[in-house]
């Protein structure tokens, strides 16, 4: 079997070669060259043609972004920045995320020795999703985003309002993009809160929601202890925190759990959803997007069993990785399998 081909840019030689060395520890993958400005990755990106690029986001003679935006316009390559987990690399990730970047890593922090073999873990498993996926289904996701969103948000404030829902949405690797695809589609006055796992280190989850709050017309914030879930708003669940969600009286309030890891994440979508099992709700809308792993599929499998859930599975077709929303389909009868950018229309006619 032929090899993935890695381009690692970093500014700094110690990176550099650790990156190298991490991924030349599979069989399957190789490293072909490195760079450490952004000259010289775009010039060994147009010769070599690498199957996937790593990207520091923060390279010394030019942002990460300048030069994402210049290998995306003269050889788009599924790219994975590499960023400190600092609040101003989160940022800057979430903005690469944006302009065409697949997904991130966070580089290995001052204790190298401790978090090294989880780095490299997660490192190599999204080189070959990286490698799986076509860019060319991403330039189609915003096709017309503005005018449907305008649409559906004249169309929908005119309508009744609904029994009580709420919505879940769950996501991983490829997730930021997605999440982008669907909030920005629903109306202000959504008639139920959502609550968005998304697989991400705690600094990631806050920039995640700062910047999906500015092109949103729902308010999105990151999701605050003790805090009562409202219609129309969107609940982000904190990186390093498990959100679960608690009934005192008439109210829902979130709350934010430190126990360990499921699945390897934190938070975890299962946790979510069973924590939504003894409540009395007319419906749950269930979206699983992209990602890798299982997470969600046996937290809706126990709610389906309670409750009513209308259940949406994000298609192979947009899905940078099909692993969670496959997983889903696996474990229950999914009312509909749809690409990314039919998602949320489909949730808000579930809500109306």
């Amino acid at each position: 079997m032929k090899k993935i081909t890695v381009l690692v840019v970093d500014d700094s030689a110690f990176m550099r070669r650790m990156l190298q060395d991490m991924i030349n520890s599979d069989p399957d993958i190789e490293v072909v060259a490195v760079a450490r400005n952004g000259e010289a990755a775009l010039k060994k990106t147009l010769e070599l043609k690498p199957h996937v690029i790593t990207l520091d986001v923060e390279l010394y003679e030019e942002n990460g972004l300048d030069v994402l935006t210049k290998i995306m316009a003269q050889c788009p390559t599924p790219t994975l920045m590499v960023s400190f987990a600092t609040q101003k690399g989160a940022d800057v990730t979430l903005e690469a995320v944006r302009r065409g970047a697949v997904d991130f890593i966070a580089k290995p922090s001052g204790q190298i020795s401790l978090d090294i073999e989880v780095v490299k873990e997660e490192l190599i498993e999204k080189i070959k999703r990286c490698r799986e996926m076509d860019l060319r289904i991403n330039g189609n996701l915003a096709d017309n985003k503005h005018e449907e969103r305008k649409r559906q948000a004249d169309d929908d404030t005119k309508r009744r309002d609904p029994l009580r829902k709420i919505i879940c949405i769950g996501a991983s690797t490829g997730g930021p993009k997605a999440l982008y695809e669907v909030i920005t589609r629903f109306p202000k006055d959504l008639q139920a809160p959502v609550l968005v796992v998304q697989h991400m280190p705690s600094k990631f989850t806050k920039s995640l929601a700062e910047r999906l709050n500015e092109t949103s017309l729902c308010n999105v914030s990151e999701a605050v202890q003790g805090e009562i879930i409202q219609n129309g708003h969107v609940y982000i669940a904190p990186g390093g925190y498990h959100m679960t969600i608690k009934e005192d009286g008439k109210y829902l309030r979130i709350d934010l759990i430190d126990t360990p890891p499921l699945h390897g994440v934190k938070p975890a979508f299962d946790l979510l959803l069973q924590s939504l099992c003894p409540l009395n709700h007319d419906q749950f809308i269930i979206a699983i997007l992209t990602g890798m792993g299982k997470d969600g599929a046996e937290g809706t499998k126990q709610l389906k069993k309670r409750t009513s859930c209308y259940t949406i599975a994000e298609s192979r077709e947009t899905a940078v990785v099909f692993g969670m929303p496959k997983m889903l389909i696996e474990t229950v009868e999914v009312d509909e399998v749809l690409p990314i950018y039919r998602v949320a229309s489909s949730i808000i006619n579930q809500v109306y």
